[in-house]
C-alpha cells in the first residue's frame, strides 16, 4: 500500500507539474540585437511612479463630498497630460506587474516558486538600458531590477522589510519615507559634484515604488478610509516631487512623468487573479514628449466608468501594461527592452510624425528579432521533416513589410507606416505564441494518455482486488506473453531516441515515457478486462445504466460546483433526501432526520458571500461558545465515571477547552488592537503559535476509541481554526463535524449485517494500524456512493468556507493573529492549513466510515482517486489560454485545485492514519484502554 501511495503521488505530481510546462513556460529568448530609434528623444529624464495595489476607480473617482480624491493628478489629466486605464495580466502580483511595466513582458508563473521576489530567468529592462537609474521603495521590488542590471548604474534605496507590517499604526510612512528620501537626495546632490553631474546626464530614470496603498488595502480593504486617505497622501507627495524636479532642473521641460500601478485589488483586500478590480489600474502621463489633454464630444467604451469619474469629455487612451516599457524607452531614447512584447502607444506621444513612425518601426524590428530567435531555436531542435513554420510570417513577408514600411517613411506617409508596423508586430506576436506553444498538443496528448491509463489501472485494481464482480467468471489463468513487455520497451527506446535527437528538456521524457509503464500495467490485466466485459454483459441493463447515470450526474455536479457554488447547495439538498430512498428511514427515523437537518444546514454555507465579506467577530465568538458548550457536555458525561483512565481523558478535554478559550481571547484582543492601530501584541502572537502547535499534539494524547479520538481531533482543530477565522466560516467546521459524526452512524446503519448491532459497533470501534484483513469485505455498488459522498464533502469543505476557485481566494486578515509583517510563505502556509482543517475532519470521518463498514482503507481510497482524476481530466480539457484574463486564470485555478486535492488526499490519508491511530504516552508504562 505504501509503495502504491508513493507511485500514485509521483504520478499525480507529474500530472500537476505538466500544466506549467504546457501553459506556463518562460516566454523569454536571448540573443537579440538591441533596437533604438535614431532620432533625438523628447525627454532627458523619466520619472516612473508606481503606486502598488492602486485600483483605477479608487484614483479617478470623487469623494462623497464631491471633491476629487487626487486633485493634483486630476489637474494633470485635465490640463497637462494624457490618461487611461492600464490593463494588467494575471497573476496580478507585485513582481509580475513591475516586470511588465519596466521590462515589457508578462512573466511566467515560475517566479512564484521564489515568492515573486527573485529572478528565475534573467531579462533585460528599461532600467538596465538607462544610463543611470535611482530607485526608492520596497526592498522586494527595487532590488530585483538592480540584480539583473549590467554594470554599476542602477542605485537602490529601500527601507527595512519589517516595516511592511499590516498591523502597524500608520503604514503611509512607507510612502512618505520615499518622498522624504528623494528630497534629501536632491538636497545632497547640490553639494556633491559627482552626483550632480550624473543627475544632469540624459537617459536617466527615477523609479518610485509606493507600497503604502497596497499595505492599507490588505489591512483595511480598498473601501476603507485608510486606503482612500493614503491615495491623498500619494497625490500630495507626487505634487511635491514634481515641484522639486522643476526647481532642481530649472524648469527645463525635459522631464517625462508616468504614474501607474502594478495591479489593483479586490473588495476584500487581495489580488492575484483576473477580476476587473485587479486588472484595471490607472495610467497618467505628462511632461516632455507626452500629448496634452484632448477634449472629445463622446467616447465609446464598454464600461460606464467615464461618467462615474466625470471624465467623459477627456480622451481616454487605454493600454496594456507591457506597452509602458516601449513608451518610456522612446521618451528618453534608450533601446527597447530586448524581451519586451509591448506595443508603443503612439497616441500618447507629443512629437513629430516622423518620430512616431520611426519609433514604431523600431518597436516592430525589436519584436521581430524575438520571433526570429524563437523560430531558429525551435527549428534547431526539431527534425526537418517534422518542422512546421509559422506560415503567416515567412522570411519573404518579413522582408516585404519592412521594405514597404521604410518606403512609406521616406515618402512621408507616416500613418501608413505606423499601421504597417503594427500589422508586423501583431504577426510577430502571433508567431511568438505559435512557437511558444509549438509542443502543446504533443505534451497534452502524452499527459492525456497518462491520465486515462492511470484511471484505468486503478479501476482494474479495484475490480480485481476489492470486488466480487469477476469472481467465478474465468476459471483458467493464462500467462502473459513476452511480446507485450518487449513491445513496450521498444516503444520506450524509440520515444527516448526521438526526444534525444530533438534536444528536448528532461521533463518531456517524463511526460512521454510515463504513460508506457502505466499502460503496460493496464494491458497486463487483460484477463481481468476480459472477465469484466463478460460480467457486465450478464448484469441487468437497467441497473447498470442507472448506476452509470447516477455516477455521471454526481461527478458533473461536482465539476459544476467549481463554476457555481450554489450547485453544492443543490447537491446537499439531494443528499438530505437520500435516506427516504433507503430502509434507514423506517429503521432509524431520528438518525435520518438528523442527517437531513445537518445536510440542509451545511447547504446554507455555499450560499453565503465569498471571501469578499466583512469581518464579523461576533460569529467567531459564537462558534467558540458552541464548541465550549459541546465540550462541557462531554466533560459532564465523563465526570460520572470514576476510574483513573477517565480522569486522564477529563484532563485532556479541559486542556482543549482552555485552548478554545485562549483562541477566542486572542481573536478578540488582536481584532481590537488592530482597530486601534496598535499592531499585533507579542503575547497574542506567542499564544497563537502555541495553540496551533498544541492542536497537532493534543489529539495524539486521547484514547483510540472511535468517538473519543474524533471528538479530540475536532476540538483541537477548532482551536486553531478560530484563530484563522474572520467571520461565518468559523461555524463551518462545527456544522461539518456534526454531519460527519452522523455520516459514520448512517453508513453503519445502511450496512446489512445479520446479528450485529450497528449502534454497538460504532461505540466500540478502536483505531489501530494492525487491522484484521479477514474482517474486510468486498466492495459493492453502495460503496461507489460512499466514495462520491466523500469527494462531495471534500469539495464542500473548500467552497463552503467562502473560498472561490481563484488565486485571490485568500484573505490575509485570516493570519493576523500569527503575524502582520508581510511574509508570503508563512502566510501562505497558514492559509493553506486553514483550508486543510475541514479536509482533515472529513478524512478522519472517512477513516471511521471504513472501520465501521469493514472496508479496507485502500479500496474506498482508490475509488476516490478515480473520481478525482476524472474531475481533473474535465478541467484539463477546460484550461484556456484565450479569452479574458479572468477566464484564463479561473480555468487554470480549477485544474490546479483539483490536482492539488488529489495529491493532498495522499498526504491527508497518511496524516489521518497518524491522528486516528497514534497514541502518545505521557508516562513510560503502557495504558489499559477501557471503553
Amino acid at each position: 500500500m505504501i509503495l502504491f501511495f508513493i507511485v500514485g503521488l509521483l504520478v499525480h505530481v507529474v500530472f500537476f507539474a505538466s500544466i506549467f510546462d504546457i501553459y506556463f513556460t518562460s516566454p523569454l529568448v536571448h540573443g537579440m540585437a538591441p533596437q533604438v530609434t535614431q532620432l533625438p528623444p523628447p525627454a532627458r529624464r523619466l520619472v516612473l511612479i508606481v503606486a502598488d495595489g492602486l485600483r483605477a476607480n479608487a484614483l479617478y473617482e470623487f469623494e462623497d463630498n464631491g471633491s476629487p480624491r487626487a486633485p493634483f493628478l486630476r489637474n494633470i489629466i485635465m490640463h497637462e497630460g494624457s490618461w487611461g486605464i492600464s490593463h494588467t495580466h494575471v497573476p496580478t502580483e507585485s513582481r509580475p506587474g513591475h516586470v511588465a511595466l519596466i521590462a515589457g513582458f508578462y512573466e511566467d508563473v515560475s517566479a512564484v516558486a521564489k515568492g515573486w521576489k527573485e529572478n528565475p530567468v534573467e531579462f533585460d529592462s528599461l532600467l538596465n538600458e538607462s544610463r543611470y537609474t535611482w530607485s526608492w521603495g520596497s526592498p522586494d521590488i527595487v532590488s530585483m531590477f538592480a540584480k539583473g542590471a549590467t554594470g554599476n548604474h542602477v542605485f537602490t534605496y529601500s527601507y527595512d522589510a519589517n516595516n511592511e507590517d499590516f498591523g502597524a499604526q500608520d503604514v503611509t510612512k512607507l510612502d512618505t519615507w520615499v518622498f522624504d528620501n528623494i528630497k534629501e537626495f536632491f538636497h545632497a546632490a547640490r553639494n556633491n559634484q559627482s552626483l550632480f553631474s550624473k543627475l544632469n546626464e540624459e537617459k536617466i530614470v527615477f523609479f518610485l515604488h509606493l507600497l503604502g496603498i497596497d499595505t492599507n488595502g490588505h489591512a483595511h480593504r480598498p473601501t476603507s478610509r485608510e486606503y482612500k486617505d493614503n491615495i491623498k497622501i500619494v497625490d500630495e507627495g507626487v505634487k511635491g516631487i514634481v515641484s522639486l524636479l522643476k526647481e532642481f532642473y530649472g524648469n527645463d521641460e525635459k522631464t517625462a512623468f508616468i504614474f501607474t500601478s502594478d495591479h489593483g485589488m479586490t473588495d476584500w483586500g487581495s489580488h492575484g487573479a483576473g477580476h476587473h478590480s485587479e486588472t484595471f489600474t490607472p495610467f497618467v502621463a505628462w511632461g516632455a514628449g507626452i500629448k496634452y489633454p484632448q477634449k472629445v464630444p463622446a467616447q465609446q467604451f464598454n464600461d460606464a466608468l467615464l461618467k462615474e469619474w466625470k471624465l467623459e469629455y477627456w480622451k481616454r487612451q487605454d493600454i496594456n501594461q507591457a506597452d509602458t516599457a516601449p513608451l518610456m524607452a522612446s521618451l528618453i531614447g534608450v533601446p527597447f527592452p530586448l524581451n519586451s512584447v509591448g506595443i508603443l502607444p503612439v497616441d500618447y506621444l507629443n512629437n513629430t510624425d516622423v518620430f512616431k513612425a520611426e519609433s514604431m518601426f523600431t518597436n516592430a524590428k525589436q519584436i521581430l528579432e524575438q520571433f526570429k530567435v524563437k523560430m531558429t531555436q525551435k527549428k534547431e531542435v526539431t527534425l526537418p521533416f517534422l518542422f512546421t513554420p509559422f506560415k503567416l510570417l515567412s522570411d519573404s513577408k518579413q522582408f516585404d513589410i519592412l521594405r514597404r514600411a521604410r518606403s512609406y517613411i521616406k515618402q512621408r506617409q507616416y500613418d501608413e507606416a505606423v499601421l504597417l508596423c503594427k500589422e508586423l508586430i501583431h504577426l510577430a506576436l502571433e508567431g511568438l505564441s505559435y512557437y511558444h506553444t509549438y509542443d502543446r498538443f504533443f505534451l497534452g496528448t502524452s499527459v492525456l494518455l497518462g491520465f486515462v491509463g492511470w484511471a484505468s489501472y486503478v479501476s482494474l485494481l479495484i475490480i480485481k482486488s476489492h470486488s466480487s464482480l469477476i469472481r467465478g467468471v474465468s476459471k483458467e489463468v493464462k500467462k502473459p506473453s513476452h511480446l507485450l513487455p518487449c513491445g513496450f520497451v521498444a516503444i520506450g527506446i524509440l520515444m527516448a531516441f526521438f526526444l534525444l535527437i530533438q534536444a528536448c528538456p528532461w521533463t518531456y521524457y517524463v511526460y512521454c515515457l510515463l504513460p508506457l509503464p502505466i499502460w503496460y500495467a493496464v494491458l497486463r490485466e487483460y484477463q481481468v478486462i476480459q472477465d469484466l466485459v463478460t460480467s457486465l454483459l450478464t448484469f441487468p441493463r437497467r441497473r447498470l445504466v442507472g448506476c452509470l447515470l447516477a455516477c455521471v450526474l454526481g461527478i458533473e455536479v461536482l465539476v459544476l460546483s467549481f463554476f457555481y457554488r450554489h450547485m453544492l447547495t443543490a447537491g446537499l439538498a439531494m443528499m438530505a433526501g437520500w435516506p427516504l430512498t433507503t430502509e434507514l428511514w423506517t429503521r432509524a427515523k431520528r438518525l435520518s432526520l438528523s442527517w437531513t437537518f445537518f445536510c440542509l444546514l451545511l447547504a446554507v454555507f455555499p450560499l453565503m458571500p465569498v471571501v469578499g465579506r466583512k469581518p464579523d467577530l461576533f460569529l467567531v465568538m459564537v462558534a467558540g461558545m458552541l464548541v465550549l458548550l459541546l465540550s462541557l457536555f462531554v466533560v459532564t458525561a465523563l465526570k460520572e465515571r470514576k476510574d483513573s483512565f477517565v480522569n486522564e481523558k477529563l484532563l485532556l478535554h479541559l486542556l482543549q477547552m482552555l485552548s478554545i478559550v485562549l483562541s477566542m481571547c486572542v481573536v478578540y484582543s488582536t481584532h481590537n488592537s488592530l482597530l486601534r492601530k496598535q499592531g499585533l501584541p507579542l503575547i497574542n502572537q506567542i499564544v497563537s503559535w502555541t495553540v496551533l502547535a498544541s492542536s497537532l499534539v493534543l489529539p495524539l494524547l486521547s484514547p483510540r476509541s472511535l468517538s473519543g479520538r474524533l471528538f479530540s481531533i475536532f476540538v483541537s482543530s477548532m482551536s486553531a481554526y478560530l484563530l484563522l477565522s474572520t467571520g461565518y466560516e468559523a461555524l463551518f467546521p462545527l456544522v461539518l463535524s456534526c454531519l460527519m459524526f452522523i455520516w459514520i452512524h448512517v453508513e453503519q446503519g445502511t450496512l446489512q449485517q445479520s446479528g450485529v448491532s450497528w449502534k454497538q459497533k460504532v461505540t466500540s470501534g478502536q483505531f489501530s494500524y494492525s487491522a484484521d484483513i479477514a474482517q474486510f469485505r468486498q466492495l459493492c455498488l453502495d460503496d461507489i456512493r460512499r466514495a462520491l459522498f466523500l469527494v462531495f464533502f471534500l469539495v464542500t469543505a473548500f467552497f463552503g468556507t467562502g473560498n472561490i476557485a481563484s488565486i485571490n481566494s485568500f484573505d490575509l486578515a485570516s493570519v493576523y493573529c500569527f503575524l502582520t509583517v508581510f511574509n508570503p510563505f508563512v502566510m501562505g502556509a497558514l492559509m493553506m492549513w486553514k483550508i486543510l482543517i475541514p479536509f482533515v475532519l472529513v478524512m478522519c470521518a472517512f477513516e471511521a466510515v471504513q472501520l465501521t463498514t469493514q472496508l479496507s482503507s485502500k479500496s474506498l481510497f482508490l475509488m476516490v482517486l478515480v473520481i478525482s482524476d476524472i474531475m481533473a481530466l474535465h478541467f484539463f480539457f477546460l484550461v484556456k489560454d484565450y479569452g479574458s484574463w479572468l477566464d484564463i486564470g479561473t480555468s487554470i485555478s480549477h485544474y490546479v485545485i483539483v490536482m492539488s486535492m488529489t495529491i493532498v488526499l495522499v498526504f491527508l490519508n497518511g496524516l489521518t492514519q497518524l491522528l486516528m491511530t497514534k497514541k502518545l504516552r505521557v508516562c513510560g508504562k503502557p495504558k489499559r484502554y477501557v471503553v
